[in-house]
């Protein structure tokens, strides 16, 4: 017993020692089980993974990192070569580390692939594979390795399933050579908006409905899946995209995929995408509340929200699981001038909310519904690597306390205190900060726009409440005040 409590990691330990919430204390005991009894494979080092040091961060190739990403597609590893490389050239050049793909094939730009075969006749065989679709894949996977940019995989995707995609769709029975619609009790169409989760594909695992004719399908396309991405230490997994669905498929998907790099001897990371808007929801908490299930949280639909309610979920979300601290991504962030979901000011404050607020990855959603890889979000992805220079994230905490007379939706702090604040402006303005009044700090402005400093060099004052420290502009900026030493 005693060397086996030995290779309990040191991150279950640092988790039992913060854990205060009854539920964390469960989860956390399922945890040591299973090392116990050498049922969870520990992390290889190089592999993304929660940083051992600061478990709300990442850690990749053994050192902790900031993921940050702008692209301009969901589902990249559909990209032909000649688009998808000069694409992931241009993230890695500005900094962005951190992609969405999702397993989607929708054609929505004419060269996506569906993953089946399509025989002469035009019906597809579910049972036979498309090689080129499966080739891209491959080639994505090893091109951002390459560039270390992480990959963050949702293995489905609701809105392939619905309206006019679901039409053409091979798993749909008048379009493949393997089931018909009373076998597989599908339906030739799905005219509701997929939120509304009426189809019966996400109904087939075994505590659901149990569908003998498509669960085997499904299940043969993940492990496809894996037979590629397992070999790669640079991907996250997500099951669904925002998802309404029933709790038992996600468990079920989350335990095939974990059981699957199991017998690889491999521990990966997985969660699960919410659609509710507000993270207090009790959909959220079928990931809030189970660390031992979702080794991380992705909250990408709070970016629906704006302002101080989007700052304040986030801030909820992270003290409810601060018992037992994972990784909170972002791997979707709405807005762009002319989009359905908020304008490119939106997209930009949310953005900065997010990432300040605490989160370990934030990505700019893809055309038109975000920013994509465009100058606003290169410019803000710039600003957040000078930033990293000054400070790691992982050293700062919110703090807006510290802002004196602060107004709704004003700015937003966070800090190392007494030593750095850095305090984000979404519409300029001037910020006070409530300090001692005794101590030198350098100040300096980010132009979050153009993503460079505003001024040559800092400039040294003394600050005080009763000082205001006005913004050189009305739109976005960024804020460091740093404490001189004696």
């Amino acid at each position: 017993m005693v060397s086996s409590l030995k290779n309990i990691t040191t991150n279950t330990f640092i988790m039992v020692k913060y854990a205060t919430k009854i539920g964390c204390y469960v989860s956390l005991l399922l945890l040591i089980t299973g090392a116990l009894h050498g049922q969870n494979p520990s992390f290889k080092k190089n592999a993304i993974q929660p940083w051992k040091n600061n478990p709300r961060y990442w850690q990749y190739k053994g050192k902790p990192v900031m993921l940050l990403g702008a692209s301009n597609d969901d589902n990249l590893f559909q990209w032909p070569s000649h688009k998808l490389i000069p694409h992931l050239d241009s993230m890695k050049r500005i900094g962005a580390n951190y992609v969405r793909n999702t397993m989607s094939d929708r054609r929505d730009k004419g060269f996506e692939l569906y993953p089946f075969e399509q025989l002469e006749d035009g019906l597809y065989d579910l049972h036979l594979w498309d090689d080129e679709y499966w080739k891209r894949f491959e080639k994505f996977l090893k091109e951002t390795k390459k560039r270390d940019i992480i990959v963050q995989i949702e293995l489905w995707d609701r809105f392939d399933y619905s309206q006019k995609h679901w039409l053409t769709h091979p798993y749909n029975p008048k379009n493949n050579v393997n089931y018909s619609y009373d076998e597989s009790g599908l339906a030739n169409e799905y005219p509701e908006h997929a939120g509304q989760n009426r189809q019966p594909f996400f109904f087939t695992t075994p505590k659901q409905r149990n569908n003998p004719w498509l669960l085997p399908i499904q299940k043969k396309f993940i492990a496809k899946v894996l037979s590629y991405s397992l070999s790669f230490d640079h991907v996250l997994y997500c099951i669904d995209n925002e998802t309404s669905g029933e709790e038992e498929w996600s468990i079920f998907w989350r335990d095939f995929i974990v059981d699957k790099a199991r017998e690889k001897g491999k521990a990966i990371c997985v969660t699960e995408m919410w659609d509710d808007w507000n993270l207090q929801a009790d959909r959220h908490r079928r990931t809030l509340d189970h660390p031992d299930r979702f080794r991380f949280c992705d909250v990408s639909q709070n970016t629906h929200q704006r302002g101080d309610r989007l700052w304040n979920n986030l801030q909820w979300a992270l003290g409810y699981i601060e018992a037992a601290p994972r990784p909170v991504n972002v791997v979707k962030t709405y807005g762009a001038d002319g989009g359905r979901h908020g304008n490119t000011r939106d997209a930009i404050e949310r953005w900065w909310l997010h990432l300040l607020g605490g989160v370990a990855s934030v990505r700019f959603h893809r055309p038109d519904s975000g920013l994509g890889l465009s100058a606003e979000s290169i410019a803000s992805v710039r600003v957040a690597r000078i930033i990293e220079q000054q400070v790691p994230f992982w050293e700062l905490h919110p703090c807006n306390h510290v802002l004196a007379n602060r107004s709704e939706n004003s700015a937003y702090l966070t800090a190392t205190p007494g030593k750095i604040y850095v305090a984000f402006l979404p519409k300029g303005g001037s910020v006070r900060l409530d300090l001692d009044g005794t101590s030198t700090y350098s100040v300096r402005w980010l132009n979050v726009r153009q993503g460079e400093w505003h001024e040559a060099a800092p400039q040294e004052v003394v600050i005080t409440s009763a000082m205001p420290l006005q913004a050189p502009g009305n739109d976005e900026w960024v804020l460091i005040a740093t404490k001189k030493s004696l």
